[in-house]
């Protein structure tokens, strides 16, 4: 979204006379502000102030939105599956092009653990937070409501697995919402609610330094968050989460957040990849040995020009993506109208990171701060990240209200099934096809 939005401005002219066509493939008509799904997990923000709707925004663009199934660059076509694919009986659609830029981000890295494709849920999209949201006040519900000891023990027990960013930020956010709910429930305390966040190494949130890290773990276990370090999940089969130091936890709710790996439309091109997966680009950030062929982002292997040691590349986070994009953006204006490009330079500014509210922890620029000034700079620097005016002024009222009133703790659970009701009412069961409106 950040190169096509740059993009249409650096072409403007090109655009009005039909010189230039952008072509957007993408699976979602939204772009989603990933720093804020913690707080739309948690109410703070509405999920509709978290995504930027495309067809706003890039408004000189040709928005498709599919998923690019093969790239054949040979030949500089993009083979496409669109909603209607499945619908006209047409098939993928071709779409030749000039110049490539191929941003498709990362996707949850899952490892084969037995019972985890069943009953785990990831951390990457609005959709799923919201889903998150939901049955965290479900179990609640369920907890509240039965007679079963085991039944509300699983219920009452949240493991996410996997501490940096996502892991950590969810699990604080939505521990925070779910300590607030509890005194709405004539029979569930805060005590009464487990939650366990297993990571596999010796230190949560890397990104914010060791120190900080360690303040992390201090400060979730002072809210009786049980922090496993060195620790692995084995399985979750049966609804139990079993860990490598023994432990076993019988969970309704299971967190995968360990870790991303890139988007699977790179393994169906002939572009050159590295061990991980990712395109290998240069410093300009053309895609290496290949003409016509640009990439940013989570996907895009970018030499890190500040970094002391030679091979040493940008850390796969949103911090240089948006960077790249406008770089990348500007080059292949350049490359159109035959003027030299620039190489891709930023160094690390740090990183910021929210623990509930007014909770918090950062290290910006040699600083360390702790609690609610780490809140604070959290939610002013995503604020002033977040594209468009319109999500910036919507999110600040947001805020400004959420601290007017009371936190909201409603379910909307049935959001997921929208037709099961109507479908009781004609006199039929519910079933799987209740979760699409067709």
């Amino acid at each position: 979204m950040y190169t096509a939005l740059r993009l249409q401005r650096k072409l403007k002219q090109r655009l009005r006379s039909g010189e230039a066509e952008i072509v957007v493939v993408t699976p979602d008509p939204y772009m989603t502000y990933q720093p804020f799904l913690p707080e739309a997990a948690a109410g703070s923000i509405s999920p509709r102030h978290v995504v930027v709707p495309l067809r706003r925004v890039l408004k000189h663009c040709t928005l498709v939105v599919g998923e690019a199934q093969r790239i054949d660059h040979a030949k500089r076509t993009a083979t496409v599956t669109t909603l209607a694919t499945g619908e006209d009986g047409t098939g993928a659609v071709e779409i030749p092009y000039d110049e490539l830029v191929l941003a498709p981000g990362s996707v949850s890295r899952t490892l084969p653990v037995p019972g985890l494709a069943d009953h785990g849920v990831g951390f990457k999209t609005i959709e799923e937070a919201i889903g998150l949201r939901n049955h965290v006040i479900e179990q609640m519900d369920i907890a509240s409501a039965t007679r079963d000891p085991a039944i509300r023990d699983a219920a009452l027990t949240f493991v996410f697995v996997g501490g940096g960013y996502a892991g950590v930020e969810a699990l604080a956010e939505l521990e925070d919402m779910a300590r607030y709910t509890s005194r709405y429930y004539h029979n569930i305390k805060a005590e009464d609610l487990k939650w366990i966040l297993v990571e596999a190494t010796g230190r949560i949130l890397p990104e914010v330094g060791e120190s900080m890290g360690r303040y992390a773990v201090r400060e979730l276990r002072g809210r009786n968050i049980d922090v496993r370090l060195d620790t692995r999940l084995e399985s979750c089969e049966d609804r139990i989460a079993v860990l490598s130091d023994g432990s076993r936890f019988p969970t309704r709710t299971l967190v995968w957040t360990a870790g991303v790996k890139p988007a699977p439309v790179l393994a169906a091109t002939d572009l050159p990849l590295d061990e991980r997966g990712r395109l290998v680009c240069t410093t300009r950030l053309t895609i290496d040995g290949t003409e016509h062929a640009w990439a940013a982002g989570d996907a895009a292997a970018v030499p890190d020009l500040t970094a002391g040691e030679p091979g040493t590349q940008t850390a796969p986070n949103a911090q240089h993506a948006v960077r790249q994009a406008k770089v990348l953006a500007d080059n292949l204006a350049a490359a159109i109208e035959g003027r030299p490009l620039k190489e891709y330079r930023h160094s690390y500014a740090g990183s910021v990171a929210s623990l509930g509210l007014h909770k918090g922890v950062a290290h910006v620029y040699g600083r360390k701060l702790k609690g609610y000034p780490a809140w604070l700079m959290h939610r002013v620097y995503h604020l002033s990240r977040v594209p468009t005016f319109n999500r910036k002024a919507r999110v600040l009222a947001e805020w400004t209200l959420a601290g007017l009133f009371k936190r909201e703790i409603v379910s909307l659970g049935s959001l997921e099934h929208p037709r099961a009701e109507f479908r009781i009412a004609a006199g039929k069961r519910p079933g799987p096809e209740d979760d699409d409106c067709q």
